[in-house]
């Protein structure tokens, strides 16, 4: 097998870590990454979902591996390249609930977990990452100290759109030591990586695709540089001949959009959007790969299940270890500027849209509301949107 390709000199002189492990985005603080730097850190991702481990090039150099995707055999290679005990590392929201007690506040430093031997085995270590199992377990997790490079750990399983728990450790033997094929990638390089690829993006096609709401509409597809997750623009009519086109940035929602879903009102903003726009005569929709509000479809559906338990849209996210809203405006940004449209009228009722894409350099011109009436299941959903995110639905 090839020796892992670490970058040395990141190991060597350690790496600072920016606070922040999900950055939305602000256009004049881009970090830019080459094709190559961003293609590494999407693989890593891609084997960390496939349970495959991989390396953190940090000071001292952690091997990681997500719970969830974590197999007989891939902790029987994970365990052939650690130098030291594991930990678990978890969002503090997510550690609190296993040791039922707080232990730090939400969006700070993630916490370590030490995994002994009955708890180093997929069973427990899927119990521990999803709140949604039953949580018995055969020994009581300790917390411990975490590694600096936590934070940029996590926010690599994040980026898989797996649960945020990683068994970490440091890797045996330093850099020139095993003779495994595993991936290296550097923590900058990670927590760099969402707004690096959203200004990658650009225009790969585009095709006539009449709607029914909207005969004269066209979808153009914008793919990043390093290959990965495509999105969506449907364009209505000639957007760009108006001054301030109406603009919706639409996260994806499979069980709105595709199957009507009566938990969300998702669908109904989708086609109630286009609809507005064939009668404005224009407009732009961003069909944004960025379902469940960043999380993806598996955990939107884990949190679907703690909303049934009683909590609400906010806390079932958090209770997963995810943040309450994990999307990237920086996306929506560099599609407009790529189709030419500097200046819009956000069709929207979040007004973290605003700020988003006025931090991102898009003028926003004004705000037209599209709020839908709950239809009996959706009630306390679009009220937690009230409440907790500031929607304004009145």
């Amino acid at each position: 097998m090839n020796r892992p390709n670490f970058p040395r000199s990141a190991v060597a002189r350690g790496v600072e870590l920016p606070e922040s492990a999900a950055p939305t985005g602000d256009r004049t603080h881009v970090p830019r990454l080459s094709p190559g730097q961003l293609r590494m850190v999407h693989r890593a991702a891609t084997d960390l979902r496939r349970g495959i481990p991989v390396v953190l090039a940090a000071d001292p150099p952690l091997v990681l591996l997500a719970a969830e995707a974590a197999s007989a055999a891939g902790l029987e290679e994970y365990c052939q390249l650690v130098g030291a005990p594991p930990v678990l590392l978890l969002a503090p929201t997510r550690a609190a609930a296993v040791l039922r007690r707080p232990v730090g506040p939400a969006g700070g430093m993630p916490v370590a977990l030490a995994l002994t031997a009955p708890l180093l085995a997929p069973e427990p270590l899927a119990r521990l990452a999803d709140p949604t199992l039953e949580q018995t377990l055969p020994a009581v997790p300790e917390p411990v100290e975490a590694p600096a490079a936590a934070g940029a750990a996590l926010a690599l399983v994040k980026l898989g759109r797996l649960l945020p728990a990683v068994v970490a450790a440091p890797l045996r033997g330093m850099p020139s030591a095993p003779e495994a094929g595993v991936l290296a990638v550097s923590p900058a390089d990670v927590l760099a990586y969402r707004p690096a690829a959203a200004s990658s993006l650009r225009r790969l096609t585009e095709a006539q695709v009449p709607l029914s709401a909207a005969s004269d509409a066209r979808i153009v597809i914008f793919r990043p540089a390093d290959g990965g997750i495509e999105h969506l623009a449907i364009l209505v009519g000639e957007p760009r001949s108006e001054e301030a086109p109406l603009v919706r940035l639409h996260s994806e929602c499979f069980t709105g959009d595709l199957l009507d879903s009566l938990r969300c009102d998702c669908g109904a903003q989708l086609r109630g959007a286009i609809a507005r726009m064939a009668e404005a005569g224009a407009g732009v929709l961003l069909y944004l790969a960025q379902e469940g509000r960043g999380i993806g479809l598996a955990s939107k559906l884990r949190a679907y299940t703690l909303q049934d338990r009683g909590l609400d849209t906010v806390d079932a996210n958090r209770a997963l270890g995810w943040e309450a809203d994990e999307r990237n405006f920086l996306t929506a940004a560099t599609m407009l500027e790529a189709l030419g449209i500097r200046r819009v009228r956000l069709l929207t009722n979040n007004p973290d849209k605003l700020s988003g894409l006025a931090a991102c350099g898009i003028e926003v011109a004004g705000r037209e509301p599209h709020a839908f009436a709950p239809n009996g299941v959706n009630d306390e959903y679009l009220a937690t949107k009230a409440r907790r995110f500031g929607h304004l639905l009145g």
